[in-house]
């Protein structure tokens, strides 16, 4: 358990410093991978709403996720997130530590994410900081 909580200290360590130093590593971006950037999170069409920052991707699928203070009201918890995680399916996770999601989203019919776990309260998800 020790080595798993090092081991994402390194790899935030890792993307803050890359994030930090405007990530110019010489890396070229994946085609396929979608830039950093800024989201909206609206619960139940509208009832509240905030702005989260996908950052650095850390390793394949994995990127740095910052979430506004006011995110608490829209899924209390969910001010924990750090991670944003893309799976091959196109299902997007927050989580705390990069593995246990706090919330799950799958691709909406239109531009951008729904939550379905947990269930409640709707949240759509999408580009842009209104």
């Amino acid at each position: 358990m020790k080595a798993l909580a090092a081991l994402m200290a390194v790899a935030a360590l890792f993307g803050s410093v890359h994030l930090f130093h405007g990530g110019s590593g010489g890396r070229t971006a994946n085609a396929s991978t979608p830039s950093p950037g800024d989201y909206r999170l609206v619960a139940n069409g509208d009832e509240a709403s905030c702005a989260l920052k996908r950052g650095t991707e850390v390793s394949h699928g994995l990127s740095l996720l910052t979430v506004t203070a006011n995110c608490r009201g829209v899924l209390p918890g969910i001010e924990r997130a750090k991670f944003w995680r893309e799976q091959d399916d196109g299902t997007v996770t927050f989580s705390a530590n990069g593995i246990d999601p706090i919330v799950t989203f799958g691709v909406a019919d239109g531009d951008g994410y729904e939550s379905y776990a947990p269930t409640l309260p709707l949240l759509s998800l999408a580009a842009g900081s209104d």
